[in-house]
């Protein structure tokens, strides 16, 4: 399996990204985290432009916890 991301590596990425990207992050399934959001209960922030986008600063504050 692919290893996660390590905070220095997410530091680095666009301003938004994919739940997919994020739950790999997480250490969640890309569909838990789609739960979450839609139960208004995820720890990231996103955005919903046509499609939800994770705001990477959002992950990095959760992380870095």
């Amino acid at each position: 399996m692919d290893q996660p991301p390590t905070l220095e590596e997410i530091k680095t990425w666009p301003a938004t990204i994919s739940v997919a990207e994020a739950a790999r992050a997480l250490g969640v399934s890309r569909s838990h985290l789609y739960e979450l959001i839609r139960a208004e209960e995820s720890p990231v922030r996103v955005l919903r432009l046509g499609s939800v986008r994770v705001i990477t600063a959002s992950l990095v504050e959760v992380l870095s916890v």
